[in-house]
């Protein structure tokens, strides 16, 4: 590593630590901690004071940080949460926003904003499970009909998303037939992964090994974690698919796996929220704000123009749906509901990232997109919140499901 590589990645650690004193500052504002960080990278990045540059250096560790979000994400995800009553409406809701999606890319390719209306339609679908599971939780909310509605979409939303975007737009392979066959393969690897982990993962000698070196030096089920984390990322992307899409697949299959974490191993959530959300992360968001194109939207101020319209189109695909709902939620929780899942800003830092990369949009549009993903953090979950009715604070997993 070059000294000044080392400048910059030890700048974007000092803003990354800097981002969470200035949040606490905030706090009342109920400002997301990632749009702090987003806007301090925005601020030491290039188009502002100029600080610092992402190099080849901050992009790696960028990549890890964004892998192990991913997989934390897909970790929080209860598959049996999602049975029954609650996942048929969450799942309902969904349909009818990638209708609607779809519909939102068409017109945006009719009225000439991007023409790519299918990629829109995938970045339109994502909720961001993690900003809306810990304004809920704030709420006292989880348990009630309303949080496990959003929790449920959320869920679905992200992870339908994460596969759509690496089905049609992975930049490795050329056709979809062959995504297709390639996101087939992958699949009836993880089925593998879960047949042979769910059988040996827990039982002598493995199971006794991994128990006695877990808590020493050796940090074993950490390391193996990560290495989890890394390889199926790896194996995702050699197989022309998105490497986001491994990490957050082994997020859930881990989950769906581990289903004693809490009796042998409660402090590893612990142990993988601190290198996580105490380095890795951090350097996702902040380096995000610093490869955020500024100069792509105030060099032309036309090209504002499109923000409000992705903000309205959030609105509408994720938002809307939700009313379908009204007579189980209420208007009020409705509302709520919608305004949540309509909340996204990680999946759409990722995804457009994703494809200025493979020239299916220009960094003046992922700019704007961004920037309406900012405005949907910034404002959906403060509003949002003011509606949500009350409830007592349970595991989602655990809580009455939602009555369609």
């Amino acid at each position: 590593m070059r000294s000044d590589e080392l400048l910059n990645l030890t700048i974007v650690l000092i803003a990354a630590f800097c981002a969470p004193i200035l949040h606490h500052g905030i706090r009342r504002t109920h400002v997301p901690a990632v749009v702090v960080e987003i806007v301090v990278g925005i601020v030491i990045g290039p188009d502002v004071l100029g600080w610092v540059m992402a190099d080849d250096t901050v992009r790696v560790v960028s990549t890890i940080g964004l892998s192990v979000l991913l997989y934390l994400a897909g970790n929080e995800i209860e598959v049996r949460a999602l049975r029954g009553s609650v996942g048929r409406s969450a799942l309902i809701g969904f349909v009818a926003s990638l209708v609607l999606a779809l519909a939102t890319g068409v017109a945006f390719d009719a009225a000439g904003v991007v023409h790519q209306p299918l990629f829109i339609a995938v970045v339109l679908t994502a909720t961001s499970l993690g900003i809306v599971a810990p304004v809920l939780r704030d709420a006292g909310a989880t348990s009630g009909s309303v949080g496990q509605f959003v929790l449920a979409g959320a869920a679905i939303g992200d992870g339908a998303a994460i596969i759509l975007l690496s089905l049609f737009f992975s930049k490795d392979s050329s056709t979809t037939s062959t995504r297709v066959v390639l996101l087939a393969a992958f699949a009836v690897f993880v089925a593998a992964f879960a047949f042979v982990g769910s059988r040996h993962t827990t039982r002598m000698p493995l199971g006794n090994i991994l128990t006695k070196l877990q808590d020493t030096n050796a940090q074993i089920r950490v390391r193996g974690t990560m290495v989890i984390v890394l390889a199926f990322a790896v194996l995702a992307n050699r197989l022309g698919l998105e490497a986001i899409l491994g990490s957050f697949v082994a997020g859930v299959v881990i989950n769906a796996l581990d289903g004693r974490a809490a009796e042998t191993h409660p402090l590893l959530k612990v142990k993988l929220d601190s290198i996580a959300f105490g380095f890795l992360v951090p350097v996702f968001f902040v380096t995000s704000g610093i490869t955020f194109d500024l100069s792509a939207l105030l060099d032309d101020p036309s090209r504002l123009g499109p923000v409000p319209l992705f903000v309205l189109a959030l609105l509408v695909v994720r938002g809307l749906p939700a009313l379908l709902f009204r007579a189980t939620l209420g208007w009020r929780g409705s509302i709520a509901a919608g305004l949540l899942l309509a909340t996204s800003l990680p999946f759409i830092v990722a995804a457009t990232q994703i494809g200025v990369a493979a020239g299916m949009i220009t960094p003046a549009i992922a700019a704007a997109m961004v920037a309406a993903g900012l405005v949907s953090a910034l404002v959906f979950p403060i509003v949002g919140a003011a509606l949500l009715p009350a409830a007592p604070n349970v595991r989602t997993a655990d809580a009455a499901p939602v009555e369609s």
